[in-house]
């Protein structure tokens, strides 16, 4: 009998070291998708993210770019990434947006956000709404009163259709009652190059992009989409303060697959609160005016929920490219 259990006992050891070997997160690299290109609010995060998530989990953090049709192509490769907490993205509210634009287009949805898990919110950003200096809107109320006398007069400027400067102005537009003419361009660089060049007249755009131009007298700013007043621009009220009961955000936040192990999960939310504290990235993040306004998983699952019905409510009221 003795001879057998110590058979036994032999057999059950490599077992025991496998589970344990399952256990240990993370024993190599973590990839960090970016599902945009460098220079987006997403990509700006995340390299400065990176280096502290490292000194957090203890092995190498790379952040790689996935770009593609929005923001879809990288978001769909995640979908259906291995489950095992190895592949994290970091991405913008296009994680709301991108399903519900397909199912307006009569698409199967690339995606959906009930594939994802919300680890973090890193960052949120109002958008500025800005008008070229040229234009004699001095106040969100002129702007709203010349608007409404001429609807579909005046052209807003944006990345392209369903970005954060589209969606924020939709927002507005439906808050506010009025109708204007979307220009959609390829990025928030075109976006910018298209208002100072005067071939548009508002837009809604980061602070980060918004106060350089607005400091040399380039860009008048009207007012901005969040909560409260911003630190750089303490003048400029915000849309809620003139009676528009809306709030949009360019935020960016860490998700993983639903099947990621609970153990797993647990790690990387821990690790990602280590990392938004870190010095270093708090350094960065306010150098590049994106400061952390951190949500932990649960906060942010109830706060994405609410937004990503607010964007998805929006995107059923535009009208389709061809209606007046």
């Amino acid at each position: 009998m003795l001879r057998i259990s110590l058979a036994g006992l032999l057999f059950l050891l490599p077992l025991a070291g496998d589970v344990a070997a399952q256990d240990a997160f993370p024993t190599r690299p973590v990839t960090i998708v970016s599902p945009y290109p460098p220079g987006g609010a997403a990509d700006l995060t995340a390299r400065p993210l990176a280096p502290a998530l490292e000194r957090a989990l203890k092995q190498s953090v790379v952040v790689v770019n996935r770009v593609g049709a929005g923001g879809a192509v990288g978001t769909q490769f995640v979908s259906t990434a291995p489950a095992d907490g190895y592949t994290l993205m970091l991405t913008v509210f296009s994680i709301s947006t991108i399903p519900e634009a397909d199912r307006v287009a009569g698409r199967k949805p690339r995606f959906t956000r009930d594939q994802f898990v919300p680890v973090a919110r890193i960052n949120a950003d109002p958008t500025m709404v800005i008008v070229h200096p040229s234009t004699p809107w001095k106040s969100v109320k002129e702007l709203v009163n010349d608007a409404k006398k001429r609807p579909n007069d005046i052209i807003f400027v944006s990345a392209g259709p369903y970005t954060v400067a589209h969606m924020a102005i939709e927002v507005f537009m439906q808050t506010a009652g009025i109708k204007m003419r979307h220009l959609p361009t390829t990025g928030g660089g075109p976006a910018m190059t298209a208002l100072l060049g005067g071939h548009a007249f508002v837009s809604a755009l980061s602070t980060g992009a918004v106060s350089p131009q607005a400091n040399a007298g380039k860009l008048r700013v009207l007012a901005n989409s969040g909560d409260k007043r911003l630190a750089a621009f303490p003048n400029i009220p915000t849309l809620k303060e003139l009676g528009y009961d809306m709030e949009v955000y360019l935020w960016t936040g860490m998700f993983v697959r639903k099947e990621v192990p609970p153990n797993v999960l647990n790690t990387i939310r821990a690790a990602v609160r280590q990392a938004v504290q870190d010095p270093e990235f708090v350094k960065a993040s306010h150098k590049m005016q994106m400061p952390p306004d951190y949500l932990d998983a649960p906060e942010f699952k109830a706060w994405w929920d609410k937004d990503s019905e607010m964007l998805a409510n929006a995107i059923r009221r535009i009208p389709a490219p061809d209606a007046k």
